[in-house]
């Protein structure tokens, strides 16, 4: 007789240490590979912050987790969960070489007892979830020797999935099996013809990400890290004993029946609190109406606004400087609009229950500012860089009134915003950095002030640049990244070197040197690339992507490189005449070329001249080289 469906509430201490001790989590073999990184680790890492800096008094839910036991009670197959399992996994395992740093770093004496002994059993604790070894066998003091003792005896997870590449699984099992961060670098898998950042796994990169971060915490910070997420956040965990009823769980779950999103509560509680209901009714109508058209063309969404006026409510009200000093922790939005936090009234909350309409109309002119201002071409390049910008820049757009936008204006803060997320394209942290967070919220302060001016901003974010990052670095970087973002801001600067009018239409990205077709063998023979892997590096390098019309790239894109500089946009097969700046350039710069072919020695020096102008454009040379 099958078994019933089992969902628990679990601690993650309680999850990850299944009470049969010997079982394992699989993740089966039709799974997709590990895909979360920095963004999704910087997240996780933000979120158990903010709820110690908070207080911590209720627990903090990571989510639904669905295990299928059709195969017997010892091997738990993650049908839903295995991003963030392994996620925690590497995590614990940060923690776990952390914590063995610094119990060895601490001194013997009477005052470190208390810390030390906090430690060692968190250190049994995480070993307890990561390897099959009694607690018995586990010694008070960290020794390398337990690299052979314990951390081969690795039964956290068995990744048996046909989509991951097998060395990325060892990668894993490499990072789980080292005794010291140390011997993870030494050992890591690096992948073939890929340099800098982009030669990691997933895998080690996010360890390394969790391992940076706590590296800048305290002992004692790290003690309270561990225990806070073992023992106050939780999972629910969904057993089946039936595969197809666990798939059909996780098809349902994350299909119809969604609960209410922050804005369905925020709204009910205006709704609730406003005296004139049918004019609040109009005001959220006219709200929701604005926020769909700016979901249309991808600017926004209606979650977009709140967030953005809670940031700008939030400093315009000093809640982000509540002792002197900056506070980069925010809380949720919907704690923020509909609760107290920390036993006192918020901006947001007292707005809501006091002026419901009035807030309406802040979000109305906000969502209106985004509508005329995102035609400009700055801030069309600026969008298609990380979500985050707009949370800071939507603070200037709300000190402004309606008449006072103009492209003039706008273009020196988002081209600010612009220098800084470019910086932060290319290297290799995440925005949680002090580099990038509190440089905003501190500079925030300057954005909502209308007596600032736009010129005093850009000299700050170019001071700040300066001041911050390595110019060789970045343009070591600009040479291996292939982040897209980097191709608008490339045709940007083009633009304004050549003095030529640039206007961003819904373009595709354009691979100069096709990344596959009929010809793909012969394109690749031209180009003098002889080894495939290779080839797939350097056809995405930041040189061989422009941009194009978009209907001129779907039936063009696979064309040898002679004939798309041939062709015009008319014939729809071709370069000639397209409105973007590097496209047309090419035509005609390769016009009276008796050999016209698109080389690897091409790339790079396109790639090269790209790198120049982008990283010179970060570091306040207005895009001149």
């Amino acid at each position: 007789m099958a078994k019933n469906i089992e969902p628990k509430l679990l601690k993650i201490g309680e999850y990850l240490k299944p009470a049969d001790e010997e079982a394992s989590f699989v993740v089966p073999a039709y799974q997709r590979p590990y895909t979360w990184g920095i963004t999704q680790c910087d997240k996780l890492w933000q979120d158990v912050n903010d709820y110690i800096d908070n207080g911590g008094k209720e627990s903090h839910f990571f989510g639904t987790i669905i295990i299928s036991c059709s195969d017997g009670d010892k091997r738990l197959e993650l049908i839903d969960g295995q991003q963030r399992t392994t996620t925690f996994l590497l995590l614990l395992k940060a923690l776990l070489i952390r914590i063995n740093e610094e119990i060895n770093a601490m001194r013997d004496d009477e005052d470190s007892r208390s810390l030390r002994n906090a430690l060692r059993d968190r250190r049994k604790e995480i070993i307890n979830i990561l390897y099959r070894v009694d607690t018995d066998e586990i010694p008070d003091c960290p020794d390398e020797s337990d690299g052979e003792k314990i951390y081969k005896k690795l039964v956290a997870l068995k990744n048996e999935s046909i989509n991951e590449n097998e060395h990325f699984v060892s990668d894993f099992v490499t990072i789980m099996q080292s005794a010291t961060y140390s011997d993870a670098d030494s050992n890591y898998y690096k992948i073939p013809y890929k340099q800098k950042d982009n030669k990691f796994t997933n895998f080690f990169r996010n360890f390394r990400f969790f391992y940076d971060q706590l590296r800048r915490e305290s002992a004692s910070e790290i003690n309270g890290f561990t225990k806070t997420l073992l023992k106050n956040c939780e999972v629910i965990e969904i057993k089946s004993w039936q595969i197809g009823q666990a798939i059909e769980m996780f098809n349902s779950l994350n299909a119809d029946g969604q609960p209410l999103s922050d804005a369905d509560i925020i709204s009910a509680k205006m709704y609730a609190a406003a005296k004139d209901k049918t004019a609040y009714d109009k005001k959220w109508r006219d709200f929701r109406y604005q926020a769909e058209l700016l979901e249309k063309c991808g600017v926004s969404d209606i979650f977009g606004l709140l967030m953005q006026y809670m940031y700008y409510l939030r400093t315009a009200e000093s809640e982000t400087k509540p002792s002197g000093a900056i506070s980069v922790r925010t809380p949720g939005l919907r704690r923020y609009f509909t609760q107290d936090v920390q036993n006192e009234k918020t901006a947001g909350s007292k707005k809501l229950n006091e002026q419901p309409i009035e807030l309406c109309e802040d979000l109305i002119r906000l969502g209106k500012a985004w509508e005329k201002v995102s035609d400009y071409t700055a801030v069309k390049v600026l969008l298609k860089f990380n979500v985050n910008a707009k949370l800071f820049f939507a603070s200037y757009l709300l000190r402004l009134d309606e008449k006072e936008i103009t492209e003039e204006k706008i273009t020196v803060v988002a081209e600010s915003f612009l220098r800084l997320f470019a910086a932060f394209a290319l290297v290799d942290f995440g925005f949680s950095s002090k580099y990038i967070k509190t440089f905003l919220f501190e500079e925030e302060i300057k954005l909502v002030d209308e007596k600032v001016s736009e010129e005093e901003i850009k000299t700050d974010f170019i001071n700040h640049i300066n001041k911050s990052f390595e110019k060789e670095k970045l343009l070591s970087q600009a040479n291996d990244c292939n982040d897209n973002s980097l191709v608008y801001l490339n045709e940007y600067l083009f633009a304004q070197e050549n003095n030529i009018p640039f206007a961003i239409d819904k373009p595709d990205i354009e691979h100069i040197m096709p990344q596959s077709g009929r010809d793909h063998s012969q394109i690749r023979a031209d180009a003098n690339i002889a080894d495939e892997d290779e080839f797939k590096v350097v056809v995405d390098k930041l040189g061989n992507k422009i941009l194009l019309e978009e209907t001129i790239n779907r039936s063009a894109g696979d064309a040898w490189f002679r004939t798309k500089i041939s062709k015009s946009v008319s014939e729809k097969g071709g370069y000639k005449d397209s409105k973007y700046p590097i496209a047309s350039y090419l035509a005609k710069e390769y016009e009276g070329n008796e050999q016209k072919y698109w080389t690897k020695d091409d790339i790079a020096k396109a790639t090269e001249k790209a790198a120049n102008r982008i990283v010179n454009f970060i570091f306040g040379a207005d895009g001149q080289e």
